[in-house]
């Protein structure tokens, strides 16, 4: 299995824009991730820094 090349710090900083009201589609763009990528992300992350 490949190593993320994102820490968790950066994937709860990602998904933080995305709560903040960034739309997804411009945070994932912006980050280099698909939109699957930042739903997974957000399922595991947010109830971290919630």
């Amino acid at each position: 299995m490949q190593a993320s090349k994102f820490t968790d710090a950066q994937k709860a900083f990602v998904i933080k824009q995305g709560e903040e009201g960034t739309p997804v589609a411009e945070v994932c763009r912006k980050a280099g991730i698909s939109q699957a990528a930042y739903f997974n992300w957000r399922k595991k992350y947010a109830p971290l820094h919630a």
